[in-house]
């Protein structure tokens, strides 16, 4: 984009009177300017770390979407997509605005988000620190640098850490703001440094804009490939090991977290990941831990400020410790981005009841049932203000804070793909054995990715399965490589009739959750569930 555009378009926001806007550094530019205006320091093994402040993760309650002629009768509204008025959100970008123009430095980033020509985005970032423009450079796609000259931006992020809301001038919920307006095409972050909420940003819109117009299926997935182009989808939530299962030495990366299914196959939405790095080892994450090096985002990790020595155990700060890298980072990556239609669908799920089958093979019906439910546990210590030692979460779709339309919408086009390419769908739980979060064990690495291998190579005979009681849940009889004992749920704990209470307590949990698509969802979904 020449000179002239550029000004038009950040002028289409109020951005007329700014100091150095620095466009499109290249990584060590950034690293730089991030040093020199101390925003994060050079770590030992060559990454800029930095801190967020104090917001280390999301603010899902902070985010809202512009309810207009575009959004009113499409947006799934609720306590996820909160709805926020035209003219109060001109106003924030109005002051933000404002601020930037007070600021001695800028940094622009322009990129695309999709890997598919036919459906790629492009995004601009408008951002107040460097560190958070290297973020938007590896996280997003890289245009060539010929590119850039006939880059026009389809959607604006502009991100102002340093810009506080007034939630009774703004009508925001905190001092954080998040808002996406998708008449004006442009995503609002203030008051928060972590740059999750940039990359995230955008898949909410992508999740809004390729249903409705394109048809293409928007996942929060990684997926990656073999030697012969199988493609495999891997869903689940923090914690479930979506970003490790997915990051095998024997196949090939496409993305880790964000992807489009379209008529053609997948394709990845980004060009780079964004990986949990708490308790990282070389030995059992090898592919992450080596792809942190120069020209990588450390966020919120402890670094030994003498040696600039990296600790990964150090989860003083957040537990939420993070990486971004880009793609190529990772040996082996799909550097186009896409792949063909996958053969393999798995659903991840971390069960701290101890009771969910290790592997279960999924019907189309009982797919969107556990699509929809997106199950998963959370633990004492994770999040304030729990009650007990493990609860359920229920994540719609593997995903919900990140899905503007009605959840129903994802999952008829996750049934209709699955029918129409006639991909296997798994649901695997790499959670808890022999009992519960505290008594039993969790289930072995080495043994997950055995069962995940058996799925993706197809090692598994068909119909040779045995049926849960309380799911309903079809386990495989053998798996090549597993202990045939550890699967079967019951068979691991000691106590059956302990295991009997938790099954059905955690059944009744999935039964009240579901409720809410009674009436959604055809009678066959519904009856996919746990039986009553």
């Amino acid at each position: 984009m020449d000179v002239a555009a550029r000004k038009r378009t950040l002028e289409r926001f109020g951005l007329m009177h700014l100091g150095a806007v620095h466009e499109n550094l290249p990584p060590a530019r950034l690293v730089e300017a991030a040093v020199r205006r101390r925003e994060g320091l050079l770590a030992g093994n060559g990454a800029l770390a930095a801190k967020t402040g104090k917001r280390t993760g999301r603010s899902p309650k902070d985010r809202f979407i512009v309810e207009d002629e575009a959004t009113r009768d499409t947006v799934g509204w609720g306590a996820v997509n909160q709805p926020f008025s035209s003219e109060a959100f001109d106003r924030i970008l109005r002051r933000a605005t404002s601020y930037l123009e007070n600021l001695d430095e800028l940094y622009v980033v322009d990129a695309h988000a999709g890997a598919d020509p036919e459906y790629s985005l492009g995004v601009q970032v408008v951002a107040e620190n460097a560190w958070q423009a290297l973020f938007a450079q590896q996280l997003f796609r890289r245009p060539k640098r010929e590119e850039l000259d006939e880059f026009e931006p389809d959607w604006t992020v502009i991100s102002v850490p340093g810009f506080l809301c007034d939630p009774e001038r703004d009508g925001t919920a905190s001092e954080t703001f998040v808002g996406l307006d998708f008449s004006r095409k442009v995503v609002l972050v203030c008051g928060t440094a972590y740059a999750g909420e940039i990359k995230k940003s955008i898949f909410g819109v992508l999740n809004f804009v390729l249903p409705a117009d394109q048809g293409v299926f928007p996942m929060h997935c990684s997926a990656n490939m073999g030697e012969e182009g199988d493609v495999a989808l891997f869903f689940g939530l923090s914690g479930t090991g979506k970003t490790t299962l997915s990051a095998d030495p024997s196949r090939y990366l496409i993305g880790d977290d964000e992807h489009g299914w379209s008529e053609t196959g997948i394709f990845n939405f980004e060009g780079g990941c964004y990986a949990k790095t708490i308790d990282l080892s070389e030995e059992k994450e090898p592919q992450i831990y080596h792809a942190i090096r120069f020209g990588a985002v450390l966020e919120n990790v402890g670094i030994d400020r003498k040696t600039r020595e990296v600790d990964y155990t150090d989860g003083s700060i957040t537990e939420n410790t993070r990486v971004a890298y880009p793609l190529e980072h990772i040996d082996g990556a799909v550097q186009s981005g896409q792949g063909g239609h996958p053969s393999a669908v798995l659903f991840l799920t971390a069960d701290a009841f101890g009771v969910l089958p290790p592997i279960s093979e999924l019907s189309p019906e009982q797919a969107a049932y556990y699509f929809l439910s997106g199950y998963t546990a959370k633990l004492a210590g994770t999040e304030a203000d729990m009650e007990s030692e493990v609860e359920a979460t229920f994540s719609t779709c593997f995903g919900a804070p990140f899905l503007p339309l009605p959840a129903t919408t994802y999952s008829r086009m996750l049934s209709e793909k699955l029918r129409e390419y006639g991909s296997r769908c798994y649901l695997i739980n790499t959670g808890w054995s022999g009992g519960p979060y505290g008594e039993g064990e969790r289930i072995d690495i080495a043994a997950t990715r055995e069962m995940v291998r058996a799925v993706i190579q197809g090692r598994l005979e068909p119909g040779s399965t045995r049926t849960e009681p309380f799911f309903g849940l079809n386990i495989p009889e053998e798996v090549p490589g597993v202990p045939t004992e550890i699967l079967d749920p019951r068979a691991t704990w000691t106590d059956k009739e302990a295991y009997d209470k938790q099954a059905e307590r955690l059944a009744s949990l999935f039964r009240e959750n579901f409720l809410k698509f009674e009436g959604e969802v055809d009678r066959e979904v519904m009856e996919a569930g746990p039986s009553a």
